[in-house]
C-alpha cells in the first residue's frame, strides 16, 4: 500500500495544472463585455461588473417608497385623532386605545422616515395629508369635515365617532398593505415585508377591540346579547315568539349540534411508539389491528368527509296547513296548527344541498346544487370527476302521502339548482326556471355542458333553465329552453351586463353577470325581478317559455344581487345584497350601511328607479354572521311591509311605504351562537304565511311569531293582513297579488292609517266608526239593512277624495272600495 492521498494527488495533478493554466489565460484576455439593450432601434449600453449586480439586487421598488411615503401622514392622522380623546371622553377603553395607538403610530411613523432616509427617498412631512398618493377614503383617511365634526364633538357623540372613523382608517391601512403585497416585486425586502405583517396584524386586533367598544355604545337592545346555541340572549320588539321547532333526529349532529368547526382527532398513540413498523415485524409487515382501531379510522372518517352546512335549514314552502322546510340534507314536513305548534310528519334524507324547495298540488320541488349529490339520495358522496350516480338539478317529489314522499322525476342541469321560481302552473304541466351558479360540470357526465370557452355560444354560462314538468308524468320533465337572458340585445354578445370588478373609487368589488340567484315570478302581472349577481334585472313573463329582459340596474354598493320581492301592486322592488356571501360579519357597527343591504327601486315606466337603502340598523359582533336575506310581504292593505331575514342580524320587520323611506317597525334577535367562534347560523329565510311569520333558523330550527300591535302598526291592519287570500300554496320565488274580503276590520286598518296622517278630522272618524260598527253587527247576523248600505256608499264617496299625496290617495280609494264592498253585503246578505 502506498502512502495514504498519494494515488488521489496523482489522480489530481494534471487537471489542477489545466485549471491554472486556464485562469491564467482568462486574466491576460481582454473580459467579455456586459450590455443592456436600450429601446428598439437605440444602441445598446456597456455595463461594469458592479453595476450589473448593483442592477438585480435592488431590494425595494417605487411601489415600496410610494407606500412607505403615504403610510406616514396616515399614522399621523391617527396619531391627531387620538390626541382628541383626553379632553372629550371619561372612559377608560378609549383612553387606553388612544394610548396605544399614539405610541404606536409615533414608533412606526420613525421607523418609516429613516428607512427612507436610508436610502436617499424623499422624507413626507407627516402632516401634509394631501401628499399621499392613494384616494384619502380609498385608504380610510377621515375628511377634513370629518375630523372638524370629532373635534367638535364631546361625550357620547364623541366616543362613537372616534371609533368608527378610527376603525375605518385602521383598515384603509390593512387595505394599503393589501394592495401592496399584489404589486409584482413589492414588499421583497424582509425588513419591510415584516413591518407591513406587523401593521396588518397589530391593526386588525386593535379594530376588534374597538369594534367591541363601539357596539357598548349602541341604545339598540340587539347590540352585544349573549351567546349561545340554546341559551343565547334574546331581543323582541313588537313581536310574540309562539314557538321554536328544533330540528329532527336524523338532521343534526347530536355530538356537534351547534355545527362548530371539530377539532381534528389527536393521536392516541403513546409518543415513544415507533413510527412505522418493520418486515420483520409479525403480521407481515402491518401494523396490528387493536381493539377499536375500526371505529376510530370511522370518527376520523367522519370528520374529513362531513361538508359544512351539511345538515343547515334552508327554505320554505306552504300548501294548506302543510310546511316543507329545506336543507342540505334534504327537507322535513310539519302540520301547522295555526296557533304555532308544528307537528313533524316526515323526514326525507336527500342530501346535495342547497334544498330549496317549492310545491304545486302533491308534486314539492327541490333544488340540488353540490357535487356530493347523487340520483339515489345515497349518504356517501360522490369521489369522481365524472360519474354516471352524480345528480346537480332538480328532483320532483310525490307528497301525496305526507309520511312517505316518493321522488318521481329528476331533471340534471349543467350548473346544477341553486335555486329555483314556479312560473307557471295548471292541471297539464309546471314550468319552472332554474337557477344555477355553480361550477359547469364536465361534458362527459352531461352532454351538452360547456364551459366558458371564447367564442363558444353553446356555454352554460349566462343562461337560466326554463323547465317543464308534465303533471301526470314528472318522470318526462325536461329542459326546454336555455334563454341567455343577459345577451347584448344590438350585437348578441353573451356578457351583456356587468362584467365584474369595482365601480371606480370608494365603490364596491360586484360579482359578473354570468347567472341569477334568485328570479321572483309574479305572473298576475307578468313580470319578473331576476337577482343575477351583478345586475339587478326585471323581465317580462307575459310568455313565460321565453322571458325577455325589461330593464337591468346597476349599484356601486353592491357585491352579489341575491334575491327580490315585489310589492303587492307590482310597482316596486326590493333587491338584497349578499355581501359576503352570508358567511361574514357584515352587520358590524362600522360597516357601510349601504353595503349588505336592501336597494328599494319604484318601477317607473318598465325602468328601474333607485329611491333608497334599508339595511338592519342593529350592530353585530364579528362571531354573527349577517346579511340582506330572503323575505316576504306582510300584507297589511294600504303599506308596503316585508318581513326579512339577517342570518345571525336576525329578523327585521320594515315599512317601505315611502320608497324613499323606510322604517323597521318590529325585529327578533339572538344572540351568536357561539363566543369566540365565527359560526353560520341564524335566519336562512322569514315569511308571512296564514297570519304568522316563520323563520327558519340555520341551526336551531324553526321559530313560529306573531305581529303585536304598536305604535307602527295598529291591531286593525294585523287582523286585516291575517284576512288576506294568498291562494293554497305559498313558494319562495313566486308572489301572488293579495286581495282582501270586504270586511269592517280591513275598513278600519285603511281608517288606521288615515287617521295616522291626520287625514281626517273627528266628526269623520267618529262617523266612520259608528257605521263600521253597525255594519259588523249586520254582518255577523247575516241580516239586510238596505238603510245602512246606502249610509256606507255616502261615506265612500266622501272619503274617496280629500288632501294628502299619492299614498293617501291610495288609502282613500281602498277604503272607499271596500266601503262599497260592504254596502254590496248589506244589500244581498
Amino acid at each position: 500500500m502506498g502512502r495514504p492521498g498519494h494515488g488521489l494527488m496523482r489522480h489530481l495533478r494534471y487537471p489542477v495544472s489545466v485549471a491554472m493554466l486556464l485562469m491564467a489565460a482568462t486574466l491576460a484576455a481582454d473580459p467579455a463585455p456586459i450590455v443592456q439593450p436600450g429601446k428598439p432601434g437605440e444602441p445598446a449600453r456597456e455595463l461594469t461588473a458592479e453595476q450589473a449586480i448593483d442592477v438585480a439586487v435592488s431590494s425595494y421598488s417605487p411601489d415600496d417608497v410610494r407606500f412607505m411615503q403615504d403610510m406616514i401622514p396616515h399614522h399621523q392622522q391617527a396619531v391627531e385623532m387620538a390626541a382628541l380623546v383626553a379632553d372629550r371622553t371619561n372612559r377608560p377603553e378609549l383612553a387606553d386605545a388612544a394610548g396605544r395607538i399614539n405610541l404606536s403610530q409615533r414608533d412606526e411613523i420613525e421607523f418609516m422616515e429613516k428607512w427612507l432616509s436610508d436610502r436617499g427617498e424623499a422624507v413626507p412631512d407627516p402632516s401634509d395629508h394631501a401628499a399621499m398618493h392613494t384616494d384619502h377614503r380609498m385608504a380610510g383617511m377621515a375628511t377634513p369635515e370629518q375630523m372638524a365634526d370629532l373635534a367638535a364633538a364631546t361625550g357620547t357623540a364623541f366616543d362613537r365617532l372616534f371609533l368608527q372613523l378610527m376603525i375605518t382608517h385602521h383598515e384603509g391601512a390593512v387595505t394599503m398593505v393589501e394592495e401592496l403585497h399584489e404589486q409584482p416585486g413589492a414588499a421583497y425586502d424582509p425588513v419591510l415585508f415584516e413591518f407591513t405583517t406587523d401593521v396588518t396584524n397589530d391593526q386588525t386586533a386593535e379594530i376588534e377591540r374597538m369594534h367591541a367598544v363601539l357596539i357598548t355604545l349602541s341604545d339598540d337592545p340587539r347590540a352585544g346579547l349573549k351567546a349561545g346555541f340554546e341559551d343565547a340572549g334574546r331581543a323582541i320588539l313588537n313581536l310574540a315568539l309562539l314557538a321554536s321547532v328544533p330540528r329532527p333526529p336524523g338532521f343534526f349532529d347530536p355530538e356537534n349540534p351547534a355545527s362548530l368547526p371539530p377539532e381534528q382527532p389527536e393521536d392516541d398513540a403513546p409518543e415513544d411508539a415507533p413510527e412505522d413498523v418493520g418486515e420483520d415485524a409479525g403480521n407481515g409487515g402491518k401494523e396490528p389491528e387493536a381493539e377499536g382501531d375500526e371505529e376510530d379510522e370511522e370518527d376520523e372518517e367522519d370528520w374529513e368527509r362531513r361538508p359544512l352546512l351539511s345538515f343547515s335549514n334552508t327554505d320554505m314552502a306552504f300548501r294548506d296547513d302543510i310546511l316543507f322546510a329545506g336543507s342540505y340534507h334534504g327537507f322535513n314536513i310539519y302540520r301547522l296548527d295555526g296557533e304555532g305548534a308544528a307537528e313533524q310528519l316526515s323526514s326525507v334524507v336527500c342530501p346535495g344541498g342547497q334544498g330549496d324547495v317549492s310545491v304545486v298540488g302533491d308534486l314539492l320541488i327541490l333544488s340540488v346544487e353540490e357535487t356530493r349529490g347523487r340520483v339515489d339520495c345515497g349518504l356517501e358522496g360522490i369521489a369522481e370527476d365524472v360519474s354516471s350516480d352524480r345528480f346537480r338539478g332538480i328532483r320532483i317529489f310525490d307528497v301525496a302521502d305526507l309520511s312517505r314522499p316518493v321522488q318521481v322525476g329528476a331533471v340534471q342541469t349543467c350548473r346544477g339548482s341553486h335555486t329555483h321560481s314556479v312560473v307557471a302552473a295548471d292541471d297539464e304541466k309546471i314550468i319552472v326556471y332554474n337557477s344555477g351558479v355553480g361550477m359547469v360540470r364536465e361534458e362527459d357526465e352531461l352532454t351538452g355542458c360547456i364551459d366558458e370557452t371564447p367564442g363558444d355560444y353553446r356555454t352554460a354560462l349566462f343562461r337560466i333553465d326554463v323547465i317543464e314538468i308534465p303533471v301526470r308524468d314528472p318522470s318526462r320533465a325536461r329542459i326546454v329552453h336555455s334563454p341567455a337572458v343577459f345577451a347584448d340585445p344590438e350585437d348578441g354578445t353573451l356578457a351583456g351586463l356587468w362584467r365584474g370588478g369595482d365601480h371606480g373609487d370608494h365603490t364596491q368589488e360586484t360579482h359578473s353577470t354570468d347567472q341569477c340567484h334568485d328570479i321572483t315570478v309574479f305572473p298576475a302581472r307578468n313580470i319578473a325581478a331576476g337577482a343575477c349577481a351583478g345586475n339587478g334585472i326585471l323581465f317580462d313573463i307575459s310568455d313565460p317559455l321565453n322571458p325577455t329582459r325589461i330593464d337591468a340596474a346597476v349599484d356601486t354598493g353592491f357585491a352579489y344581487w341575491h334575491s327580490a320581492t315585489f310589492n303587492n301592486d307590482g310597482t316596486k322592488v326590493l333587491y338584497t345584497d349578499e355581501w359576503g356571501g352570508g358567511m361574514m360579519p357584515r352587520c358590524r357597527a362600522y360597516d357601510p350601511l349601504d353595503w349588505g343591504a336592501n336597494a328599494i327601486y319604484d318601477i317607473v315606466d318598465g325602468k328601474l328607479e333607485f329611491r333608497s337603502y334599508y339595511k338592519m340598523p342593529a350592530p353585530q359582533d364579528e362571531q354573527e354572521n349577517c346579511v340582506a336575506h330572503n323575505g316576504s310581504v306582510v300584507p297589511v292593505p294600504g303599506r308596503d311591509i316585508f318581513v326579512q331575514a339577517w342570518y345571525q342580524g336576525g329578523i327585521s320587520v320594515l315599512d317601505f311605504t315611502d320608497s324613499a323611506k323606510p322604517v323597521e317597525i318590529a325585529y327578533f334577535d339572538r344572540g351568536p351562537v357561539d363566543e369566540e367562534q365565527l359560526t353560520l347560523g341564524g335566519y336562512w329565510s322569514a315569511y308571512w304565511y296564514e297570519g304568522r311569520i316563520y323563520g327558519t333558523e340555520i341551526l336551531r330550527g324553526i321559530d313560529v311569531l306573531s305581529l303585536l300591535p304598536s305604535d307602527f302598526l295598529s291591531a286593525n291592519e294585523i287582523a286585516a293582513a291575517v284576512l288576506a287570500d294568498q291562494g293554497r300554496e305559498f313558494n319562495p320565488q313566486q308572489q301572488r297579488s293579495y286581495d282582501w274580503p270586504a270586511e269592517p276590520v280591513v275598513a278600519r286598518a285603511y281608517v288606521d292609517q288615515l287617521a295616522r296622517d291626520n287625514a281626517f278630522d273627528e266628526a269623520s272618524l267618529a262617523d266612520l266608526d259608528a257605521a263600521l260598527d253597525l255594519a259588523a253587527a249586520a254582518l255577523r247576523e247575516e241580516a239586510s239593512d238596505p238603510e245602512l248600505a246606502d249610509r256606507l256608499d255616502t261615506l265612500a264617496a266622501s272619503v274617496g277624495t280629500g288632501a294628502g299625496g299619492e299614498i293617501a290617495e291610495k288609502r282613500r280609494s281602498g277604503l272607499a272600495e271596500t266601503l262599497r264592498g260592504i254596502a254590496g253585503r248589506l244589500r244581498h246578505p
